[in-house]
């Protein structure tokens, strides 16, 4: 399907540049899919519209309940009609625009349709263009919700790849998001089976809306009669439009869906929500937004949403994570649990009392983590870096308290058929249900890779903490390798302290303070001034003792300088020791190289 709309950019070929072709293709299709839903209540809709202007009614409501969704369009005109007249189709088109709802003007006043119309119509490319979406058909009974999203989707990627773009700033692999979904429902079970249950989703970076989309159709197919309420903010005006064209189709009420920077205008001030899910830009400066953030957490401190402290200014990713933390239903209402997709930056970031080590205290501290999980690399379109999801929540069950898990899932992929940008594998359902089920269990677990005599992977088992690992076939191993681990919160915190030692003037005698506090005491040299970092459950005079006094004799604390930080070295629990090869085995493989050098340069000499 995105193919073939793809194909309307051999019109536009010359008179667009490659990278403005998403401004005549996005809206196009938003308003053929628009005509398409309304096609089957146009005529009753046009009736109800006669009969309540003749009573001098305002009839907007009562055209909204005869159009079947939330919006409508009271032109008698429709996109094939509009055809009808090939020398005033730009006069038409605008007329029937204007036909619409207010909501869904506001969708075509963000993409600045009107001006891709008249530019259409100067180049006399608009009837060509508008003829060849008037001949596809977009009725949801022949394209679903969800497959107009891949539609929307694999349209905004293509644009993105031709403008150079960073496409993963619009949306996130379904998969990934099936994945998050999964992980924020997976142990509520009273919305997953209690009917008519109400419940209230969120996300910060909505994009095209894919993540609220893909959460209603999860809950839907487990509880038919469960409702879920969607609300989201983006920044990116046609992202906007989309996902607010989605929400209308879906019969959601689109004020719920904010335009503007998350950061800077909070688009639903004082809501909360039961959900959450986000997947923030990696690594991308803040710096536009940098006086108001800097204003709110200076001025409202824990009363805003920046209360724990502030990340460096060249990533915002942790701004996202604190914001939610904002929008959290507290525990006594029924609490909130969200995911969020982040780099690896965030989870080590900054040492003792930075601001990044700020905010991860505040989580720990507060016990909102329940677990981390290292996605593959190659997973997203723009980037192949490392990315893992973040489980926050304020409704731990009993299990979880004071702990958080750590998964290991970079080895849950398959290999795609073809490539999308930096996106190489995917989460299959294999893996997804894998990943949920690791998270459910909240227990310890290994990954047993059994090889055959060959070295060649022949099977592979999750081994729970109480399970014995599988036998080894003849000739051949097995390995085991962390995938679930679960720590006490504490284990991440550690204090830094700050180690002097005497300054000595030539002679080698220290020197000591000669008023104030510091009289009679040695005055520490700043050149050999050092720093330890403690674990917070280790006594810090024990470690002192054992791993410093023993090389530094005259060494003390400076305990007026002491600060408490915590980090989650992720890669270091899950390292796996690879012993080296006999050493035999390495001087045969060197002899044979050796050899064939030899070979070459006597044949060279030769």
């Amino acid at each position: 399907m995105s193919a073939f709309i793809w194909s309307v950019a051999d019109l536009l070929r010359g008179d667009y540049k490659p990278a403005d072709y998403g401004k005549v293709i996005l809206p196009f299709t938003v308003l053929r899919r628009l005509d398409c839903v309304l096609a089957p209540t146009k005529a009753a809709v046009l009736e109800e519209m006669k009969l309540r202007e003749s009573q001098g009614m305002n009839p907007d409501a009562f055209l909204r309940r005869k159009s079947g969704v939330s919006f409508y369009n009271a032109s008698p005109l429709d996109l094939k009609a509009v055809l009808g007249d090939a020398a005033n189709v730009g006069m038409n088109l605008t007329a029937y625009l204007q036909g619409f709802s207010p909501e869904v003007r506001d969708v075509f006043a963000r993409f600045e349709f009107h001006n891709q119309v008249d530019r259409l119509d100067k180049a006399k490319l608009l009837y060509l263009v508008a003829e060849k979406f008037a001949g596809i058909d977009l009725h949801p009974t022949k394209v679903s919700n969800m497959q107009m999203g891949h539609v929307f989707e694999e349209l905004i990627r293509k644009f993105a790849e031709a403008s150079n773009e960073t496409a993963g700033d619009h949306f996130t692999p379904r998969e990934v998001i099936r994945l998050m979904v999964n992980l924020v429902f997976v142990e509520d079970d009273e919305a997953l089976t209690k009917p008519g249950i109400v419940r209230t989703i969120y996300d910060p970076t909505a994009g095209t809306g894919g993540m609220l989309s893909v959460a209603d159709e999860h809950l839907t197919a487990q509880n038919p009669g469960a409702q879920l309420t969607m609300f989201g903010q983006e920044l990116n005006p046609e992202s906007y439009a989309i996902c607010k064209a989605d929400m209308l189709i879906k019969g959601q009420d689109v004020s719920n869906i904010a335009f503007g920077n998350t950061l800077s205008e909070d688009g639903h001030v004082g809501r909360q929500f039961d959900y959450m899910l986000a997947n923030p830009p990696f690594g991308v400066e803040w710096k536009k937004v940098e006086k108001e953030v800097r204003k709110e957490h200076e001025t409202l401190g824990f009363a805003g949403r920046f209360g724990p402290g502030l990340p460096r200014v060249s990533d915002g990713s942790l701004l996202f994570l604190m914001h939610m933390l904002s929008k959290m239903r507290p525990e006594a209402q029924g609490g909130c649990r969200f995911a969020i997709v982040l780099n690896g930056s965030p989870l080590f970031t900054g040492g003792a009392g930075s601001g990044e080590s700020e905010i991860r205290r505040y989580l720990l501290e507060n016990d909102l983590v329940e677990a981390i999980i290292a996605l593959p690399t190659d997973m997203f379109f723009n980037t192949g870096i490392a990315t893992y999801v973040w489980v926050i929540s304020n409704r731990k069950p009993a299990h979880r308290k004071g702990k958080l898990q750590l998964i290991d899932g970079s080895s849950f992929w398959q290999k795609m058929r073809k490539s999308l940008g930096s996106k190489r594998k995917e989460l299959g359902e294999t893996d997804i249900a894998a990943l949920t089920r690791l998270f459910g269990e909240a227990e310890e677990a290994q990954l047993a890779t059994v090889l055959n005599a060959d070295g060649k992977e022949i099977a592979r088992e999750i081994i729970w903490e109480d399970e014995a690992p599988p036998q080894a076939p003849a000739g051949g191993k097995v390995k085991l390798a962390p995938l679930s681990r679960v720590f006490p919160t504490t284990a991440f915190g550690y204090r830094t302290i700050t180690v002097e030692r005497p300054l000595r003037d030539e002679r080698g005698n220290i020197v000591l303070g000669q008023r104030g506090a510091a009289k009679g005491k040695p005055q520490a040299d700043s050149s050999l001034r050092d720093t330890e970092n403690v674990p917070l459950a280790e006594d810090v005079e024990a470690y002192f003792k054992r791993e410093v006094l023993p090389h530094a004799p005259d060494a003390w604390i400076d305990h007026a300088k002491t600060k408490v930080g915590y980090e989650v070295p992720f890669n270091r629990h899950f390292y796996v020791f690879e012993p080296p090869r006999p050493l035999p085995e390495i001087d045969a493989d060197l002899l044979v190289v050796t050899d064939r050098i030899k070979a070459m340069i006597e044949g060279l000499a030769a």
